[in-house]
């Protein structure tokens, strides 16, 4: 169902721009954090995209949302952002075919797309750390 994806969507980003966060504080190459600043930046955007979406949908927020454990190890840290960023872009396709309004496109194509490029940018990351 598309509301409750949408719910894990807002859950996921919620606790990715925090992860990002804290990965951000694990290196002081200014190359790799411009990597995931852009990351958390974009994470916090597709988060209150998508809670202005949910809202429109259902006149709630998503509440009560959990950060992930702290990032610890930067090159972990990567490879498991690697593996969530791709399925984030897997499951916006998924719902861009099912969206209820039209309203719901923008923010789950542009989602999709950064997505993608999170896990190109993190790829990079951990094939150089």
């Amino acid at each position: 169902m598309f509301i409750d994806k949408l719910q894990l969507a807002i859950q996921n980003e919620y606790a990715d721009y925090h992860f990002y966060k804290d990965m951000y504080k694990l290196t002081n190459d200014p190359y790799w954090q411009g990597f995931i600043q852009h990351a958390y930046e974009d994470e916090k955007s597709h988060y209150e995209m998508f809670q202005q979406l949910y809202y429109m949908l259902t006149g709630t927020y998503v509440q009560s949302l959990k950060k992930k454990p702290p990032c610890l190890d930067l090159k972990t840290c990567a490879k498991n952002a690697i593996k969530d960023e791709l399925e984030g872009a897997e499951m916006y396709k998924e719902m861009l075919l099912q969206i209820p309004v039209q309203q719901a496109y923008a923010p789950l194509f542009v989602a999709m797309h950064d997505e993608t490029e999170h896990a190109i940018r993190f790829s990079t990351m951990f094939n150089a750390l």
